[in-house]
């Protein structure tokens, strides 16, 4: 859906000013439903409930809408931006019921200029680091989102403010962003966001992509300057991990580190994609590291497409203690691993229409506590969360 929104709403709210600029600019209304049906259960020692039963929900799988548009300057030079809003389709922002769904600008929201340099602007959005994924998860079969986000276990399951947990796969606010036009199919990003009000916490996102014919391939960094902190030892020695305030703090103040390679290869008859990564965060007793690795193939087969993905992050290593050393689902020491396994089928209905279905497994270690980085399903460590999943996409 393409077209000038100049009478109606947008007419109505701003009248002739609107209308006079709406004869030179483009802005389009678009947006996802996507909504799954899901049975899910855990299993092992760390189920949530001490059972195997089995939770029935419908979920929202990242639905949204928005608003993007642009207009042409003269000299090669183009406006844009975009406003893009979370939509709790069910009716349920989250599992306690209140969140920051159906909330304006939430998600993708910016300004900016286009030209020979490329793209710059300012706002909100998903990092260079987070661009990695459609070359090798689950983009191509449902967005990537869903119990089939593979942030499960990849960039330490972001399911929460990354200031406050070490995650990667978020979006962060008070952004600029260039990304470079394309030079024989490699581009470049890079993005620094800072944190208002702290005055000594940024993260700085470069990264380096190629996409020539059935060739894809991506280098990520990120680095997360000050966003967590520790509080100065107790009398037991133990510390608490925080955000990092808008004063000096009195513990440790914490930078860490993520690198992802990914490529992949589309056959015609398959596409196989591979990635590796590598976390490395800072805390009192040292340094807690972990490395992942990951393959998946998507088949295109009777009007739809399979989806299948393996992914296996190692125990935590490095310096740090085992007592104290656990960053949202990473945890220093033996038995902290955890393997990630997803099948799934998608038939198109149309070109903007989709049913899926298809199976999810988290298998945790003993002292893991892995979960769904979408619809999070609690476990205790140990415990092995799993769901079956119908689904419908509707892009509009």
């Amino acid at each position: 859906m393409n077209k000038k929104l100049v009478a109606l709403a947008v007419a109505g709210a701003f009248a002739l000013p609107l209308a006079a600029e709406a004869q030179t600019a483009q802005v389009t209304l678009y947006g996802r439903a996507n909504m799954d049906l899901e049975f899910v259960k855990a299993s092992g020692p760390g189920a949530s409930d001490g059972s195997t039963s089995t939770v029935t929900r419908v979920a929202s799988n990242s639905s949204r809408f928005g608003l993007r548009g642009t207009e042409a300057l003269g000299g090669g030079l183009t406006a844009f931006f975009q406003v893009e809003n979370s939509v709790a389709w069910d009716g349920n922002p989250n599992a306690s019921g209140v969140g920051s769904a159906n909330t304006i600008a939430n998600r993708e929201t910016f300004v900016g200029l286009q030209g020979s340099f490329g793209q710059i602007w300012l706002g909100r959005s998903l990092s260079p680091y987070d661009d990695s994924t459609p070359i090798w998860a689950s983009g191509p079969y449902n967005y990537n989102t869903g119990l089939f986000n593979n942030s499960s276990l990849w960039a330490n399951n972001s399911n929460a403010p990354q200031e406050a947990i070490g995650g990667y796969d978020d979006r962060y606010s008070n952004s600029i962003r260039w990304n470079s036009p394309t030079w024989s199919g490699f581009t470049a990003e890079v993005q620094v966001a800072t944190r208002e009000n702290t005055g000594h916490s940024w993260a700085f996102m470069p990264g380096v992509f190629y996409n020539n014919g059935p060739i894809q391939g991506a280098l990520t960094y990120s680095r997360h300057n000050k966003f967590r902190c520790y509080s100065a030892p107790s009398a037991a020695g133990l510390t608490t991990q925080a955000p990092c305030g808008s004063t000096p703090f009195a513990g440790v103040s914490a930078n860490d580190d993520a690198v992802t390679i990914a490529g992949s290869y589309d056959f015609g008859i398959l596409r196989l994609a591979l990635m590796y990564e590598h976390l490395k965060y800072e805390t009192p007793t040292g340094d807690l590291k972990r490395d992942m690795w990951g393959i998946s193939t998507t088949i295109p087969m009777g009007g739809g497409l399979w989806y299948i993905y393996y992914g296996n992050a190692g125990d935590g290593k490095g310096g740090a203690s085992d007592s104290e050393s656990r960053i949202n689902s990473l945890v220093h020491g033996a038995d902290s691993g955890s393997q990630n396994f997803e099948i799934g089928y998608r038939y198109d209905l149309s070109k903007r229409t989709s049913l899926n279905a298809g199976y999810v497994y988290i298998k945790n270690d003993e002292r893991a506590n892995y979960t769904f980085n979408v619809n999070g399903y609690a476990v205790r460590p140990g415990g092995d969360p799993q769901g079956f999943v119908l689904g419908i996409i509707h892009n509009f």
